[in-house]
């Protein structure tokens, strides 16, 4: 029962994903979007991994989803204000997705499904399980991520500060 309902939501969220690709409105995008990401959080319950199912609720479906919409309703974005794409562009996003295929494809053809034995089966999707993988296997490239979003954090820190000279200035005009 758990897989037919596992296989109804993957259809779903492909569809969802292709809708987001091929919406005309920017807006109905951000909306298919957010059903994808609920969907995908729905798959990760069913695979018995809790955390990563609210983690992404709140991240990606919560905060992300609203600046998208933030963004895009500040934009206003028209079809006449759109600028129009050359064939090289064209050519390196063909190029672009083709590479991303020919890696979707080597990734699936070097898995291996080994079912997990029923001991393994309750403690898979554990925050504790997690945070020992995470912190043994996988902790120089969780310190990167660390340091990246220090980066950022900086770097928009920087850019929304004001510059208190240019601001007291009066502006002159003759």
């Amino acid at each position: 029962m758990e897989l037919i309902f596992f296989f109804i939501m993957a259809v779903l969220s492909v569809l969802s994903a292709l809708t987001v690709v091929f919406a005309k409105s920017p807006v109905h995008s951000v909306l298919s979007l957010i059903v994808t990401f609920f969907l995908l959080s729905g798959q990760y319950v069913l695979l018995n991994a809790q955390f990563v199912a609210i983690v992404n609720l709140i991240v990606y479906a919560g905060a992300i989803m609203v600046l998208f919409l933030f963004v895009l309703m500040l934009l206003n974005l028209k079809d006449e204000t759109e600028p129009q794409k050359s064939n090289l562009v064209r050519l390196s996003v063909t190029i672009s997705a083709g590479m991303l295929l020919l890696t979707l494809i080597g990734s699936v053809r070097g898995a291996i499904a080994i079912p997990p034995s029923p001991a393994q089966s309750a403690t898979v999707g554990l925050v504790e399980n997690l945070g020992k993988i995470l912190f043994s296997d996988f902790v120089v490239p969780f310190e990167v991520a660390s340091i990246l979003f220090i980066a950022a954090m900086v770097g928009a820190v920087l850019i929304g500060k004001r510059n208190k000279e240019t601001d007291s200035e009066p502006l002159t005009t003759f």
